[in-house]
């Protein structure tokens, strides 16, 4: 039986990848709320945790990039980093802001840094979102980690690893050793292509249901590719432009 987070009455996960803003205010509240009111049930988001111990949803080791202050996020007390400005007018929302704010929004979170295993695992129990939470991360020592910490099951993806053994036994036609790839994990999230590996197709899609597991394909920004890719029968789509993948769906009639 699926993991609740994986329970979508339209059939397909509509991922916002960090929210959804077209001004570089990516993983603010601004913009998880542009996607909430565009009618995504879904958000990703990425955490690392401050230096006291604070679970932030961020996507960089540092705020240099995203915000208007400086540092490595992990070096800096919360008092610090809540002073920095996403685009230069969001603050950095905590994890348990994001969790808390949307009762019902469903969350993947991926698990940048070994120190943010505690705080993102306190963040998921103090808002009590297991049910609408997957812990992801490219390492599987993290998501482990992570998942050792919470009194309840969350949904789960495969990290690099497990993504490299399942592909490798597909491909050598070993349908009992692909399933075993991503025995612990719900889903298999993963880009179209890495480098020249192409990663996603009717096979591989067809491989990963046959062992019971979703296919989630990130980061798709174009509607040819989104239609293509729902044909081959991903169970979802992570995206920068929400607003396009809304549309696609509603074309296809499976928008919620």
């Amino acid at each position: 039986m699926p993991h609740p987070y994986l329970d979508d009455p339209s059939g397909v996960v509509a991922l916002a990848h960090r929210g959804f803003s077209l001004d570089g205010r990516e993983n603010s509240l601004a913009a998880f709320a542009a996607a909430v009111d565009l009618g995504f049930r879904y958000v990703e988001t990425d955490a690392h945790a401050t230096a006291d111990g604070v679970a932030v949803a961020l996507h960089d080791a540092t705020l240099d990039r995203t915000t208007d202050g400086h540092g490595e996020v992990g070096r800096l007390p919360w008092s610090r980093v809540r002073q920095a400005r996403i685009g230069g007018s969001e603050p950095v929302p905590r994890l348990d802001e994001l969790l808390g704010t949307w009762p019902d929004l469903h969350v993947n979170v991926d698990v940048k840094d070994a120190r943010a295993v505690g705080p993102v695992a306190e963040a998921v129990e103090r808002t009590r979102a297991h049910d609408r939470v997957c812990v992801t991360s490219f390492s599987h020592a993290r998501r482990r980690a992570t998942l050792a910490r919470l009194s309840r099951p969350v949904a789960t993806s495969a990290g690099t690893r497990e993504v490299a053994r399942f592909l490798a036994a597909h491909r050598l036609r070993a349908a009992g050793a692909a399933a075993r790839a991503l025995r612990e994990v719900d889903c298999l999230q993963v880009p179209v292509a890495q480098g020249r590996l192409r990663v996603v197709d009717a096979g591989t899609v067809a491989a990963a249901h046959a062992a019971g597991r979703a296919v989630h394909v990130w980061t798709v920004d174009e509607p040819a590719e989104m239609h293509r890719l729902l044909d081959l029968g991903v169970d979802g789509l992570v995206t920068d432009r929400a607003d396009l993948l809304r549309d696609v769906l509603r074309a296809r009639g499976t928008w919620r």
